[in-house]
């Protein structure tokens, strides 16, 4: 590998450890320095650069930043609604005292399937923080194995648009390699829950300030089942999230105002059915989007491809289906179903107004991280390393696995790297004798690792759990690794059945 681009990528990571743990600069500053600094010393024209971090801000953005923006409204109508604590109560009862980590990875594996995790964190987050309220203890371990459930199924499992292209550009047989991917995420999520068990309590007081307050009110604890916070009581008394009379589900914040009832009105509660309109109507309709899609082009011969266009019967299910709309209608549900009809306007709208402000920093560091990406793949660091690893003489099938591997540790990107690493590979495939489907899984799996500064998912993730620094890569960086291992031995399996 060119020694330049080593150095620039070195130095890039090192700059966003050294400003964020050393300095005042948060992490959206230290990103874009980060990303001027690699360019300059990758070799690029200095308004190269400049063009490459305008992109790569502007490409995650207008990706995620809707979606942010939107899965945020919907999550404080839940809130100040009581749905969220109605769900969590749901899924309290479904999975039984004691396993809601495995609720929440299973959950987002499922979610994350036809969804973009970024977008499925969104919207299934306001869940792991009421599941939390109701225990009074293990935010962390939750939104982790929530995120990290997400992350399997993203990375291994087809339709997600990364494994669908890597599958096409291997020419593996689409039905293996769903079924395979599944049969590595039941398998790995026992990794997803243990690791965020172990660390979830450690990271808990590590929790930013703001975030214990939205997640706890004044109640902090250290992990599931763990202990309360100094001078707070937990008593016998009815939970967070329950009327005092009916044990059913009412506000989630008795201090919030929903406006000044009617008389005689029936005092407002939520069932977990109609909680689960905004959040099951949005992914149900992107769901459908996906399904069509795969067999739309399925139909056209262009699994993988480019050149898709969808044809005129699945436009529809394409459009309500696109992530933006769908949550659009989410929101409307949520304002109209939710909330009790005396709720003000002006109410709703500072709710929404609360909800963007705090969406705020989350948009410029998930953009920053876009940037910096987008920087090390414009300076030709991933390909330089892609090229170096391809001529090592390691087992075939751990090529793209490796590969895969440290591109994604040099960019971000997941999908990216997954598809490098085939694009690389391609030509490998039929001369090394690798069965198409263990090298797309290799492809797949070797893109989950190490997930940390330049993963616009990262930011997404930690900021919404409020870790920071050295606790986010413990937690985050830490729990993504740890399946990424935990796929090697089974890759091993697979290529002893299929190899």
């Amino acid at each position: 590998m060119d020694l330049q681009l080593l150095l620039a990528l070195v130095l890039g990571i090192a700059t966003i450890i050294v400003l964020v743990l050393r300095t005042r600069l948060d992490a959206f500053v230290a990103l874009l320095i980060a990303a001027l600094l690699t360019g300059a010393v990758a070799g690029q024209a200095p308004l190269e650069i400049v063009d490459a971090i305008t992109t790569g801000f502007g490409n995650t953005l207008a990706s995620i930043g809707i979606v942010i923006g939107l899965g945020v409204g919907i999550g404080k109508i839940l809130e100040v609604s009581g749905a969220a604590n109605a769900l969590a109560h749901a899924f309290l009862r479904a999975f039984g005292k004691g396993r809601e980590p495995w609720a929440m990875g299973s959950v987002g594996a499922l979610v994350s399937i036809p969804v973009f995790c970024d977008s499925g964190y969104v919207i299934m987050n306001p869940l792991a923080r009421s599941i939390a309220r109701v225990e009074k203890a293990g935010y962390v371990t939750l939104a982790l194995a929530l995120g990290c459930g997400m992350t399997l199924t993203h990375h291994l499992v087809p339709p997600t648009p990364g494994p669908l292209a890597v599958t096409g550009i291997l020419g593996a047989d689409l039905g293996a390699v769903i079924l395979v991917g599944l049969v590595f995420t039941v398998i790995l999520l026992p990794i997803v829950v243990a690791y965020a068990r172990w660390i979830g309590p450690k990271l808990e007081p590590k929790v930013e300030e703001h975030v214990r307050e939205a997640v706890y009110g004044t109640v902090a604890t250290a992990g599931v089942g763990g202990g309360h916070a100094a001078g707070t009581a937990l008593d016998d008394g009815p939970r967070d999230g329950l009327d005092a009379e009916t044990g059913r589900p009412s506000t989630a914040d008795p201090s919030v105002d929903l406006g000044q009832a009617p008389a005689g009105a029936r005092p407002h509660r939520v069932g977990a059915l109609t909680a689960s309109l905004p959040l099951l109507i949005p992914l149900l309709l992107i769901i459908t989007n996906t399904v069509t899609g795969a067999v739309d082009q399925n139909a056209q011969g262009v699994i993988g491809g480019d050149e898709y266009e969808p044809s005129a019967w699945a436009v529809p299910f394409a459009f309500v289906g696109n992530p933006v709309v769908a949550l659009v209608i989410g929101m409307i549900l949520a304002l109209y179903v939710l909330l009790p009809r005396w709720s003000p306007r002006n109410k709703a709208h500072g709710w929404f107004a609360e909800a963007a402000a705090s969406a705020g920093l989350i948009l410029l560091i998930t953009g920053a991280g876009g940037a910096f990406g987008q920087v090390l793949r414009t300076s030709g660091v991933g390909d330089a390393l892609a090229e170096a690893v391809a001529a090592t003489p390691l087992p075939a099938f751990l090529v793209p696995f490796l590969i895969a591997t440290l591109v994604r540790i040099a960019q971000g990107s997941g999908t990216v790297a997954m598809i490098t690493a085939a694009s690389v590979t391609a030509p490998l495939v039929g001369t090394l004798g690798i069965d198409p489907v263990v090298a797309v899984v290799a492809c797949t799996a070797g893109s989950m690792c190490f997930s940390y500064f330049n993963d616009s998912y990262f930011w997404v993730v930690t900021r919404f759990t409020g870790l920071q620094g050295l606790d986010a890569l413990r937690g985050w960086s830490g729990i993504t690794t740890a399946v990424w291992a935990g796929s090697i031995p089974l890759l091993f399996i697979l290529n002893l059945f299929l190899g």
